[in-house]
């Protein structure tokens, strides 16, 4: 019997590259608001962020084969933040409220790659997938909005911190 493969790689080896270009996505995004936050100019960070975010949108449409559901919702809207995001930022140089519609498609990103990845948590992590075995439990519902809290105070302190400093 032939295991599963994407592009060419086992599903194992897929879901590995996956997981640790989504982190850096992660890690990355992260540096982009605290830059922002702290009124520094875009750097390097930036354009990490959205070359790891695309890779793992655009990977995580090809999870699981042959099916469509919510993983998938969530990376088409991950990608139309970050198209978004390139307008403000490459098409409009940030001009006027270009440079909050960035600010916000930002923050919205990373927050969309932090919830798929505590809902991969929630289902993969078996400590974790005990308190939430369907995906609808108060466990992963308090964690959700918990995260979405904080990405709003923090979120809304570097977005107005950005828009008063300039490109």
């Amino acid at each position: 019997m032939m295991s599963a493969m994407v592009l060419g790689l086992p599903i194992a080896t897929f879901k590995l590259i996956y997981v640790i270009v989504s982190l850096f996505a992660m890690f990355a995004g992260m540096m982009v608001v605290r830059d922002m936050r702290k009124m520094r100019p875009l750097g390097i960070w930036n354009p990490l962020f959205f070359a790891s975010t695309i890779v793992t949108a655009g990977a995580g449409l090809l999870f699981p084969p042959n099916t469509f559901g919510p993983p998938q919702d969530v990376c088409w809207m991950l990608l139309g933040v970050l198209a978004l995001g390139l307008l403000a930022l490459y098409a409009t140089r940030l001009n006027g409220l270009w440079r909050w519609i960035y600010a916000i498609t930002i923050i919205a990103g990373l927050y969309l790659n932090v919830f798929m990845g505590i809902s991969q948590a929630f289902m993969r992590i078996a400590v974790l997938h005990r308190y939430a075995p369907t995906g609808n439990e108060p466990p992963l519902i308090a964690a959700q909005v918990l995260v979405l809290l904080g990405f709003l105070i923090v979120g809304s302190i570097a977005a107005s911190r950005f828009r008063a400093t300039g490109p």
